[in-house]
Formats: C-alpha cells, sequence, structure tokens
C-alpha cells in the first residue's frame, strides 16, 4: 500500500520572508561560514568542484532551517523552498533583494572576459 505523497508546506509572503532571513543569517554562522568557506577553497573556483563540495554544505546548512517550517529534510525540500521564494520573487521586492543575496552567498562571483582586446582584431 502506497503511502500519500507528503503535503507541500504553504508559507505566505510575510513567512517567507521570515524563513529566508534565517535562511541568509544560518550562513553567518561561525561554523557554517568555516564549512562554506573550507567547501570553496577545496573547489578552486572549478565550477564541477563547487557542485560537488559547495552544492550539498549549502544544502545542508539550508535544511536545517526549513525543516522547522515543514519542509523535508532533503534535497527536496531545498527545492521547493526555492520554487516557493522564487514565485514570491516577483511580488515582493523584500523577498527579490533577499533571494540576490543567498544566491550571492552560493554562487562564486562570476569573472568577466574585458571589454575589448579580448579578440584580437586582424
Amino acid at each position: 500500500m502506497a503511502s500519500a505523497p507528503a503535503q507541500q508546506p504553504t508559507l505566505t509572503v510575510e513567512q517567507t520572508r521570515v524563513v529566508l532571513s534565517e535562511v541568509i543569517q544560518a550562513f553567518s554562522v561561525p561554523e557554517n561560514a568555516a564549512r562554506m568557506e573550507e567547501a570553496r577553497e577545496s573547489s578552486c573556483n572549478d565550477m564541477g568542484k563547487m557542485l560537488q563540495l559547495v552544492l550539498p554544505v549549502s544544502t545542508q546548512i539550508q535544511q536545517e532551517v526549513i525543516k522547522a517550517y515543514g519542509f523535508n529534510n532533503e534535497g527536496e525540500g531545498v527545492l521547493k523552498f526555492a520554487r516557493l521564494v522564487k514565485m514570491y520573487e516577483t511580488q515582493d521586492p523584500e523577498i527579490a533583494a533577499m533571494s540576490v543575496k543567498l544566491k550571492s552567498l552560493l554562487l562564486p562571483p562570476l569573472s568577466t572576459p574585458p571589454i575589448g582586446g579580448a579578440i584580437p582584431s586582424s
């Protein structure tokens, strides 16, 4: 007998702001900041290694916060929370700003090629 699928948590805009704020704060907890820094250093700015090393650590940090709000304690919960945030980004500037901040904590800064001179002219 198959069990019924777990009910996805439904958060209001206000609740989403609170949870997102707590997630961002969790990354500044010294232990979590050290774990993220160690994972980043080990990845040597290699995107493949970032996915292998940084993504699991950042997922664990987020899971610790969002599980208190009914999201499952697996990667799926983080994905569902991310979808909820994405949905509210267009409706709420504060959520949009916090989402940008969270992404900056997770993703390395992108290096852009210099303007002009990147392709030699003949």
